[in-house]
């Protein structure tokens, strides 16, 4: 069984993950981020991010509890792209408050959750706890070509290009549980290593941050090269 569809260990995920208004909202952000040209953030990237958040905090043996929270902070943490794509950690935090306070969710397990939505992105993000920290370093991990949806290669602008250009991603922690390291195979055709870090420095470093809150290196391998 995927671990996120252990409704036993993470009943709040479930409730999350099953509520008819906040899927509306995630599909409707990702409508108005299609709109700009951006790559994918509907429900394909809240699952890798999800799966990823878990796997990094089971991994470094967090309480199923805390992985419960965790895994609502993957869901809900782009919600706030629906109203504006500027500051939308904050605004997405704000909103998952409203939704969960609605929902009746106690405010000691809404206040982690939105700490950790509110300091994913890395305008303002900085790994407050272990939850942001997963957080950050599932979501910026996730680029992959099927993130692409502009249906037009002449179209591509450099995220496009560098996300279509990624044959594979893998995010794995090492056995002595001392460095976490994200492998990714690059087609050079579509995108260079050079524009790669063109886009994603910032997130990169940010990324190296959250694996030292949580005691680990961070490793970024490209075709095979250690490059940080």
């Amino acid at each position: 069984m995927n671990l996120m569809d252990d409704v036993r260990r993470f009943p709040l995920f479930y409730r999350v993950r099953h509520d008819h208004d906040i899927n509306v909202y995630i599909s409707e952000q990702n409508k108005s981020l299609h709109s700009m040209g951006y790559t994918e953030h509907s429900f394909a990237h809240i699952g890798v991010v999800a799966d990823r958040t878990s796997y990094i905090l089971e991994t470094l043996g967090a309480d199923d509890h805390t992985i419960d929270l965790a895994l609502v902070a993957a869901w809900m943490h782009d919600l706030g792209n629906v109203i504006n794509r500027n500051d939308h950690s904050q605004s997405g935090a704000l909103m998952t408050f409203y939704l969960l306070d609605k929902m009746g969710v106690p405010s000691e397990d809404i206040a982690p959750i939105i700490r950790a939505i509110g300091n994913h992105d890395e305008g303002s993000g900085v790994p407050v706890s272990d939850i942001a920290a997963a957080l950050i370093i599932a979501d910026k991990s996730d680029v992959r070509r099927s993130r692409v949806q502009d249906d037009d290669p002449k179209d591509y602008d450099i995220h496009d290009r560098v996300n279509y250009s990624v044959r594979s991603s893998l995010l794995k922690i090492n056995k002595e549980h001392t460095a976490v390291k994200l492998k990714l195979d690059i087609d050079t055709r579509y995108g260079d290593i050079g524009e790669y870090f063109e886009i994603f420095l910032e997130r990169m470093l940010l990324c190296r941050k959250a694996a030292a809150f949580l005691k680990l290196d961070f490793n970024l391998i490209i075709n095979e090269q250690t490059l940080m």
